[in-house]
């Protein structure tokens, strides 16, 4: 497997058969697994066996009661990530098991406000399933306020990132920044786009009907014959595959089209709603109808409007001209 890998083969798809007809034998470690290891080493023993239980649960799920579902390993690592600080510093002040810790000591880590106040009380997330199963007395992040994430300014990208993107001679790079650029679309909406989706210069969403503009067509269209000579014979739905999900059903993944486009998807989308806002002065029902955004995420962008720092930052970016026209 090893070697499939070191030749750029996909392996995920050959282990999936593989265990479909028992004939596989996995003794590898997972990533996650080692990576817990290494980032949970200083915690007392006590303290280390509670959280070796609630990793153990959240990676494999029980389907004894209480039941627990299991989760991704990204959202493991960033609950073990955010609680580190606190279950080190807890360790520090002599306190060897999380049966000990109380809600004084909770209000004692947690910032005043805003993100870092939200990210730390993702120990709730570790805590309530380790009461749950009776491995601790109390919760005592309960009845606590959490309070709301810092809200952040979308800023706009630079035109020359823009256009060196969007005329780039990679088919794949190409559509993707183009789908973005022009229609907003997010990640999600990427990665979950069908070729069925995109009929007569439209593109047919779950909750909108776009109308592709020709600079878009144009690159799409070139996606479309990279695609069908790349896998001829996939049978993968999605208008958007890799290597690894070619010879499978599968969207590609978020990191797959980061990597892809050489900057955050988030990043283009926001620089166009932020482009629209300026345009129609600050209009959210325009934001609303175009792009499918509720009321409160177009006031995220219509707030920017009349913001000196941002004007500065627009114009600083754009140079001569806001867009990049099409070649």
């Amino acid at each position: 497997m090893l070697l499939l890998r070191d030749l750029l083969l996909p392996v995920r798809t050959l282990l999936k058969l593989l265990a479909q007809l028992d004939m596989l034998d996995d003794d590898r470690t997972p990533n996650i697994v080692s990576w817990f290891r290494e980032r949970t080493a200083d915690p007392p023993e006590p303290m280390l066996g509670e959280l070796t239980t609630w990793f153990e649960l959240k990676l494999s799920g029980s389907t004894t009661a209480p039941r627990v579902k299991a989760r991704p390993h990204r959202w493991i690592q960033r609950m073990v990530t955010n609680a580190l600080p606190a279950l080190r510093t807890w360790a520090d002040q002599g306190k060897d098991s999380l049966r000990s810790v109380t809600r004084t000591d909770v209000l004692a880590v947690l910032p005043d406000s805003g993100t870092p106040r939200v990210d730390m009380l993702q120990l709730r997330h570790i805590l309530r399933p380790l009461k749950n199963r009776r491995i601790i007395f109390t919760d005592p992040t309960a009845r606590i306020f959490c309070g709301m994430p810092t809200p952040t300014i979308p800023l706009s990208v630079k035109v020359d990132a823009l256009r060196e993107v969007l005329h780039n001679q990679e088919a794949p790079r190409a559509a993707l920044a183009a789908l973005v650029i022009f229609h907003a679309l997010a990640s999600g909406q990427l990665r979950s786009l069908k070729t069925t989706d995109l009929r007569d210069g439209r593109l047919f969403l779950h909750n909108r009907t776009v109308l592709l503009a020709e600079p878009v067509r144009t690159r799409v269209a070139a996606y479309l014959d990279y695609r069908n000579h790349r896998w001829p014979r996939t049978a993968n739905p999605h208008l958007f595959v890799s290597q690894t999900t070619g010879c499978g059903v599968e969207p590609v993944s978020n990191v797959w089209i980061n990597d892809v486009l050489g900057m955050s998807a988030r990043r283009l989308r926001e620089d166009r709603l932020l482009h629209e806002a300026e345009a129609t002065g600050g209009d959210p029902r325009r934001i609303c109808d175009l792009f499918g955004l509720p009321v409160g995420a177009a006031l995220r962008y219509t707030g920017t409007i009349d913001q000196p720092g941002l004007i500065e930052h627009s114009l600083r970016n754009a140079g001569p001209t806001r867009r990049p026209e099409p070649e």
